[in-house]
C-alpha cells in the first residue's frame, strides 16, 4: 500500500506543480524544477515517506521510464536548423581539457607519496567517469586494478559530490552561467511567442506549462497520439538494441542513447510531426509533445530528490578521495568557464556540456528545461556521446601517464 502511494506521490505532484505555475508567477519564475527539487529533499530528509522498503525500486523505476521517453518527446519538437557539429566540438573540447587538467593537478595536490598508484587508480576512473560516464568506469577499473574498497569509495562519494553539482546547477545555474559569459548566438524560441519574440537570456523564460489548459482532451489525443506511437517504437528499438549488442545482455547506455536520439532526430524530419510543431509556433506555444516530455523530466528530477536522504551517506573513509572528486567537478567548472569565455563559447553551452559530462547526458533535458532552451538538448546529448566514446581511452591514458611521472 505504501508503494503504491509513494508513486502515486510521484505521478501527482509534479503536476500540480506545473499547474499551479500557470497560475502563480514567481513558481514560473523560480522554475518549477526548483520547486520539486525542494519539496522532494524535505520529504527525504525530514520524514520517512521516501525510506521505506521497495521505495528505491520505485524511485528507480520511474527514473529508469523518465528519460527514454523524455528524449524522443522532447528532441522531435526541436529546431535542428542552428545546430552546429563543429560547435559540439568545440564546446566539448573546451569541457575536457578543463576535466583532464584538474584530474591531473589533483592528482598531485591530493596523493600520498608513498603510494602514488593508488590516487593514480583514482585519477584513471575519476577521469573516465567525468569525461565518460558510469558505462566506462567498470572498463577502466578493470584495466588499472583498481581494488573493490576504493572503487565502492569513489562511487559513493560520487553520488555526494554530484549531488551537490546538481543543486548549484538547479538553484543558480542558469544565473551564474549567462551572467559570466555571453549569451546564445543560434536563435532561441522564445518561450512564451516564439514566431514574434526575440530571446532575451539576461532574463528568466521558463516554458508556457498552461497549455494543455485551455485545449479539450480530444484535441490533445489528437495532437499526441503520432509523437506518443514515435516514441514507444522509439524507445523500444533502442532498448532492443542497446541490448542485443552488449555482452552477457546487459543494457549498453552509449548504445541506448546514441540510438534514442538518432531514432528521435529523424522522427522530428517526418511530415506529420513537422506539421504539428509548425502548427505549435504558428500559435505561440511549445509543441504538447514537448510538454509531456517536460513532465517526464520533471518526473525524473523530483524522484532523484526523494532520493537522496543525506541521513544514510556515509562520510567517513578515504575522505582525501572526497576532497578530489570535489576538486574535479568545481575546479573544471572554474576552468571551462574561463576557457570559454576565451573561446567565446556562451552560457548555456557551457552548462548543458557541463552537465553532461559530469552527471551524464540523461540530465540534458533537465537543464534544457530550467534554462527554457529546448534546441541545446542535441548539443548536450552530443558533447556526453563523445564523452562515452572517449571516456576509456582518457582514463587509461592518465593512468600510464601519471604513473610514469610518479
Amino acid at each position: 500500500m505504501h508503494s503504491l502511494l509513494y508513486a502515486l506521490y510521484l505521478i501527482v505532484v509534479p503536476i500540480v506543480v506545473m499547474r499551479l505555475g500557470s497560475r502563480w508567477r514567481w513558481i514560473e519564475r523560480i522554475s518549477p524544477m526548483t520547486v520539486l527539487y525542494i519539496i522532494g529533499l524535505l520529504v527525504a530528509n525530514f520524514t520517512h515517506f521516501s525510506a521505506a522498503e521497495k521505495v528505491g525500486d520505485i524511485t528507480d523505476l520511474f527514473n529508469t521510464v523518465a528519460v527514454p521517453t523524455a528524449i524522443p518527446l522532447m528532441l522531435m519538437s526541436c529546431n535542428l536548423k542552428g545546430w552546429s557539429v563543429g560547435k559540439a566540438v568545440k564546446v566539448f573540447l573546451c569541457g575536457l581539457v578543463s576535466v583532464l587538467a584538474c584530474c591531473i593537478i589533483g592528482y598531485f595536490i591530493f596523493r600520498d607519496p608513498d603510494n602514488p598508484t593508488r590516487f593514480a587508480q583514482v585519477s584513471a576512473v575519476t577521469t573516465g567517469l567525468y569525461t565518460g560516464g558510469i558505462p566506462n568506469v567498470g572498463a577502466i577499473s578493470q584495466a588499472v586494478g583498481i581494488s573493490n574498497e576504493l572503487y565502492l569509495y569513489i562511487t559513493s562519494y560520487d553520488l555526494i559530490v554530484t549531488g551537490l553539482y546538481l543543486v548549484f546547477v538547479i538553484f543558480a545555474g542558469k544565473v551564474v552561467f549567462r551572467r559570466l559569459l555571453p549569451p546564445q548566438n543560434t536563435t532561441i524560441q522564445q518561450i512564451n511567442n516564439p514566431t514574434t519574440q526575440q530571446p532575451n537570456l539576461s532574463t528568466d523564460s521558463q516554458i508556457n506549462i498552461s497549455t494543455f489548459q485551455r485545449l479539450n482532451i480530444s484535441t490533445i489525443l489528437k495532437e499526441l497520439w503520432l509523437p506518443f506511437l514515435l516514441t514507444a517504437v522509439i524507445v523500444g528499438v533502442s532498448v532492443l538494441v542497446s541490448t542485443l549488442f552488449s555482452p552477457a545482455g546487459k543494457r549498453n547506455m552509449t548504445l541506448l542513447i546514441l540510438t534514442l536520439t538518432t531514432l528521435s532526430i529523424a522522427a522530428s524530419l517526418l511530415p506529420g510531426i513537422r506539421r504539428r510543431n509548425t502548427k505549435a509556433d504558428s500559435e505561440g506555444r511549445q509543441p504538447y509533445s514537448f510538454e509531456c516530455g517536460l513532465y517526464c523530466v520533471y518526473l525524473f528530477c523530483f524522484a532523484i530528490a526523494n532520493s537522496c536522504d543525506v541521513r544514510e551517506m556515509d562520510l567517513s573513509g578515504s575522505l582525501d578521495v572526497l576532497y578530489y572528486l570535489g576538486f574535479v567537478i568545481f575546479g573544471s567548472l572554474t576552468l571551462q568557464v574561463i576557457l570559454a569565455k576565451v573561446m567565446k563559447i556562451d552560457g548555456d553551452s557551457v552548462l548543458v556540456s557541463s552537465i553532461s559530462l559530469i552527471n551524464s547526458p540523461p540530465f540534458v533535458p533537465m537543464v534544457a528545461a530550467l534554462l527554457g532552451n529546448k534546441d541545446i538538448i542535441v548539443l548536450g546529448i552530443t558533447v556526453g556521446l563523445l564523452g562515452y566514446m572517449l571516456g576509456n581511452y582518457m582514463g587509461i591514458g592518465i593512468f600510464h601517464l601519471l604513473t610514469s611521472l610518479g
